[in-house]
Parts: structure tokens; C-alpha cells; sequence
């Protein structure tokens, strides 16, 4: 991801329930969907019991958008009801960055 600061991070940190059916294509969907949104940057993720899903986002209007886009509001209430049994987002300005790449 080439970025500039500051910028915008959402944390999604969730915990799974027994039910799958349905999941793993909804997420895709939703990470296809994102990223045709405007001011979408990129994402990471990663699940073990605690799932983590940092998405990066040009500024505030983009995150409020994203969060009442129909079909991603659809995907929020079927998590609600079959996929997690808890969920926190966090909202994050990102100030400065660095990496290191071998």
C-alpha cells in the first residue's frame, strides 16, 4: 500500500460463531466491494479465535459511506445474527508510518 498521512484505519476485531455457512462468500463479496469504494486504500486480516481486519480509508466520508453502503449494511446484520458472537470496530487517524522490507 503507497499512502500518505494521515489517513484512516478501521480495526474490526470479531470472534467467530459455529456457523459458516455463507461466510467465506460474503466476505469476498464485501472485499470486492470495498475496494471499489471511493477512498478505499487496502486491507489486512488475519484469524485465529480473534479475527482482525484493518481497513485503510482516505478520510472520514469514506468510512461513513462504506458503513452505509446497502449491500455491506446487509452483510452487517447477518453477522449480527449468524456469524459473530462479538465484534469492536475502532476508528484510527494514522499520523506516520514506516516500514521495514528485507
Amino acid at each position: 500500500m503507497n499512502t500518505f498521512t494521515p489517513y484512516y484505519a478501521v480495526i474490526f476485531t470479531s470472534v467467530r460463531t459455529d456457523v459458516d455457512v455463507g461466510y467465506s462468500d460474503m466476505a469476498e463479496q464485501m472485499l470486492a466491494l470495498a475496494a471499489q469504494q471511493q477512498g478505499f486504500m487496502g486491507v489486512e486480516s488475519a484469524r485465529n479465535e480473534t479475527g482482525i481486519t484493518v481497513s485503510y480509508w482516505k478520510d472520514l466520508e469514506s468510512i461513513k459511506q462504506w458503513k452505509q453502503q446497502a449491500d455491506h449494511q446487509l452483510a452487517q446484520q447477518l453477522g449480527k445474527e449468524k456469524w459473530y458472537s462479538y465484534y469492536k470496530v475502532r476508528i484510527c487517524k494514522v499520523e506516520r508510518e514506516y516500514e521495514f522490507k528485507p
